[in-house]
């Protein structure tokens, strides 16, 4: 019998790591949602009247079957230029978005060729059905435009207005942008209202018995370096560890026939999703007597994945899977009988099947358990309970029960309203919505080479919120410069525009937690790299990524307190920097016993030449810097200078041999001055 998780297990300080959402990384820390004893509100069992009057409970809180395809969920979506394929839509409406998909198309085109004419003729023509023909899917990228500068001037507040237009005529990446730019402002009240649509949207294609894989953007950069390791798993079809596995199903390697099937259902490893190759391997892994592909199986006949939807075979295969001893799979099975799906609907088996997933550790049972006390469904209304439920699916990774909780912190039922928390966690939630294939695309033309059309494509995913995008679109803009093509407001980028861009990406993707972006607008504003130089400002982004533990920020602090460069010149703080750079990176043991040495010797020789030598060390560095790589460093000159140096050594060593055979011969000769000992 399942019995609900106890006050003690949410007294004082309960973390839901939502790592599901954020991939650990140096780069990026974890969201880490503390909720104090004061959040859990104090309510009522009968408290939950509230969730009748009020809309937002309205849906479908166990998911559904029913989803609607991508493209309706995501209306404009560039989803007909990637995967024509997955599209099905009417003639009317392929008549009506023709000239919009025309112009991207040409958008698209002239960013991989570094096409200006033809990117200012999209642009033309893009606007025109935005303002003439009222388009919300043109104002949408047209907006676009103008945020990033691209054949139009760079303009916040005509991008702002053509987003929110389209977004009041339906276009969800246009509300994507919108709830992130306000959310940016503290306008919570604002954000939280797209965002829940949003999440809405994305919670309800989630699965009704397994939990899906996360499928997160890949961050193509590790700090300054590509991430080769990460890109060597996203290359689909191609990728050679994925050719063995294939190799090995095609040979009835059961398992590997099983990996096969998920990687198609979900789309992992870089490959592109195929309901149909889906279902042909999970059938032949069952075949061979591998039980995990019997659960999914069965989450594909309830909802018509790659075959007709059909409830009682969705129900026969569940329940050889939770005989298989497949406890995620009574999710399913409880789902069928909350619905009336297949069968006859009985909640009180409902709440039985729940009970087995959640009593055998699945997240899943005690979200669906969560809801039935929310709203009553064949249970006493019990909101403390619900909300204790949620937290323990949450705390095991559970998508769902985070969108619950974003919706209890929204309205103030079973937690304290809070609408900054309510819009962090919606958006965790909405950013796994259909308009997330972005990431994908962009991906596949970066692996491709084609950067001009990754940085497009990241730079329109960046828009809306996606904080990976944001560095991945300034990290090729740094890495590749002019190579990537990248457009500007009259042609390709100048220097100023390429540096103000990664700039203004980098910034955004500091504010979300990312420790390297923040070091590196501190970086920008200290050495006036893309903006004016301004060391408060260095400092104020230095301080972001020390708050994220970061040792070169701290060891940048430490030399800004030594030298009084935006920040009160302070020795003594100087050294506490120093060292806690040394704690979190013992391998900056070097530079910062260099530091600690001349904080010494400015202390103690404070007008001494010593000094005067040290201060001057930034500035001759970089002429020297210059000199080693334009002269010595230059092809024919270093070639030279090998030579040089090796016939030093040969004549070096010619030299030494000479003056020891020289010394030799003397050691054995007699001298004729010496009188013999018999003479004497």
């Amino acid at each position: 019998m399942y019995s609900p998780p106890s006050r003690s297990s949410c007294h004082l300080f309960i973390f839901l790591l939502l790592l599901s959402f954020f991939p650990f990384s140096l780069l990026a820390r974890p969201f880490v949602l503390v909720l104090s004893q004061d959040d859990l509100k104090d309510v009522q069992n009968d408290d939950a009247s509230s969730l009748e009057s009020d809309p937002s409970w309205d849906d479908d809180d166990f998911g559904g079957t029913h989803v609607k395809p991508d493209n309706e969920l995501d209306p404009g979506s560039w989803r007909r230029l990637f995967e024509p394929s997955t599209i099905t839509v009417s003639s009317s409406q392929d008549t009506s978005l023709e000239s919009y998909y025309t112009a991207v198309d040409k958008m698209i085109s002239a960013s991989t060729f570094g096409d200006t004419r033809l990117m200012s003729e999209a642009a033309a023509e893009i606007e025109t059905a935005a303002n003439t023909e009222g388009d919300p899917h043109a104002r949408s990228v047209l907006g676009f435009l103008y945020g990033m500068g691209m054949m139009r001037e760079r303009n916040k507040a005509k991008a702002f207005l053509n987003h929110y237009f389209a977004a009041e005529a339906g276009n969800a990446q246009s509300k994507m942008a919108l709830a992130y730019t306000y959310s940016r402002q503290d306008m919570h009240e604002k954000a939280v209202r797209l965002y829940a649509e949003l999440a809405e949207i994305a919670v309800n294609s989630f699965l009704i018995s397994k939990d899906s894989p996360v499928i997160e953007p890949i961050r193509i950069h590790n700090g300054l370096e590509e991430n080769k390791e990460a890109l060597k798993k996203s290359r689909g079809e191609d990728d050679e560890d994925f050719q063995i596995l294939e190799y090995q199903a095609q040979k009835g390697n059961a398992g590997a026939m099983y990996k096969m099937g998920l990687f198609y259902y979900f789309g992992l490893r870089g490959l592109r999703r195929d309901h149909a190759k889906a279902l042909m391997w999970f059938l032949k892994a069952v075949e061979k007597g591998e039980p995990r592909s019997l659960e999914l199986l069965g989450e594909m006949y309830a909802r018509g994945a790659g075959v007709e939807r059909n409830y009682t075979k969705a129900l026969e295969w569940l329940s050889l899977a939770s005989d298989h001893g497949l406890h995620s799979a009574y999710n399913g099975m409880g789902y069928l009988y909350v619905k009336g799906y297949g069968v006859e609907k009985n909640y009180t088996k409902a709440k039985e099947y729940f009970e087995k997933a959640a009593d055998n550790d699945d997240a899943g049972g005690h979200y669906n358990l969560g809801v039935m006390y929310l709203k009553g469904i064949g249970v006493k209304k019990d909101v403390k309970i619900a909300c204790k439920c949620f937290i323990v699916a949450a705390n095991a990774g559970q998508p769902k029960a985070f969108y619950q909780l974003a919706k209890m912190f929204h309205t103030g039922v079973g937690l304290k309203k809070n609408l900054p928390m309510a819009t962090a966690l919606y958006k965790l939630v909405a950013e796994r919505g259909p308009w997330s294939s972005l990431s994908r695309w962009a991906l596949e033309s970066y692996l491709k080479g084609n950067m001009g059309k990754a940085f497009l494509l990241y730079s329109r995913m960046a828009e809306l919120g996606y904080e990976i995008a944001q560095s991945n679109a300034a990290w090729i803009l740094d890495k590749f410069g002019e190579r990537i093509m990248c457009m500007g407001e009259s042609g390709l980028c100048t220097d100023a525009e390429r540096h103000h861009c990664a700039h203004s990406l980098w910034w955004q993707a500091s504010e979300q937690g990312n420790e390297h972006a923040a070091l590196l607008i501190g970086d920008a504003y200290y050495y006036g790299r893309g903006t004016v130089r301004d060391y408060e400002r260095a400092a104020e982004a230095y301080i972001h990524a020390k708050s994220q533990s970061n040792a070169q920020a701290m060891f940048n602090l430490g030399y800004m307190h030594e030298h009084g460069q935006g920040l009160p010149f302070d020795l003594h703080l100087a050294k506490r920097y120093y060292d806690q750079a040394l704690e979190l990176e013992p391998a900056a043991k070097l530079p910062v016993t260099l530091a600690l040495a001349s904080l010494w010797i400015r202390k103690n020789y404070a007008e001494s030449f010593l000094v005067r030598v040290i201060d001057s060390l930034p500035e001759v560095y970089p002429r020297v810097e210059a000199w080693v790589e334009n002269v010595i460093m230059e092809e024919g000159n270093a070639t030279i200078l090998t030579l040089f140096v090796c016939l030093l050594t040969v004549l070096y060593l010619r030299e030494r041999q000479r003056r020891h055979a020289v010394a030799a011969a003397g050691a054995h000769e007699p001298n004729e001055h010496a009188v013999p000992a018999a003479a004497l």
